[in-house]
Order: C-alpha cells, then sequence, then structure tokens
C-alpha cells in the first residue's frame, strides 16, 4: 500500500496550493480519506476528510478555506487550499481508512510552509 503526496512547498500569506494523494495497492472507493496535519511538539490533527459517498468534513480552522475531493477512478485525493495562513504550516499527511476491516494508512508527509 502506498499513498503519496505532492504539491506541497512555499506559499506566501493569502496564497492558495493543492495537495494531491494518490494512493496504489488498495481498493480506493471505499476508503474514508483524510488530510492531517502536524507541527513539531504537536499532536497529528485532522484538517479534512471525505467519505466513499463524498460526504467531508473540516477543521474549524479550515473552513471556508480548504476543499477535500476524490476522484474514484485515478485513486487522487485532493485538498485545496486558499487563503492560507502562517498558522497553516505544517507536514501533511495523506490517510486512507477502512473502517470495517480495522486498516488505516498514512503517506510519508509533505511540508507545507506559508511565509513572506
Amino acid at each position: 500500500v502506498q499513498l503519496v503526496e505532492s504539491g506541497g512547498g512555499l506559499v506566501q500569506p493569502g496564497g492558495s496550493l493543492r495537495l494531491s494523494c494518490a494512493a496504489s495497492g488498495i481498493i480506493f472507493s471505499p476508503a474514508a480519506m483524510g488530510w492531517y496535519r502536524q507541527v513539531p511538539g504537536k499532536q497529528r490533527e485532522l484538517v479534512a476528510s471525505i467519505t466513499s459517498g463524498g460526504n467531508t468534513n473540516y477543521a474549524d480552522s479550515v473552513k471556508g478555506r480548504f476543499a477535500i475531493s476524490r476522484d474514484n477512478t485515478k485513486q487522487l485525493v485532493y485538498l485545496q487550499m486558499n487563503s492560507l495562513k502562517a498558522e497553516d504550516t505544517a507536514v501533511y499527511y495523506c490517510n486512507a481508512d477502512f473502517p470495517v476491516r480495522g486498516a488505516t494508512y498514512w503517506g510519508q508527509g509533505i511540508q507545507v510552509t506559508v511565509s513572506s
């Protein structure tokens, strides 16, 4: 199983980035997919999630700015991040969760830095 994130980098405050996560080695469509982030010294936190049926959930801190989506045909999940703030700086992780099977998988993480 592999989850590979891409699209991170350095962006100025107010800017946008789109993260992508490519899944392989799993049957993607039943998975609940999520994006988490972590900064040094803090716990990993949920940013956004999307169920197999397309229902979405967002952390309060990103509501109205971030949007999660998925393409089951291509086995991709995206995180569109707009109006970025310095406090969005973190390592972002892609997650695939199969609650019925009790299995969860993580990507290796990708750095997002919001700074002028």
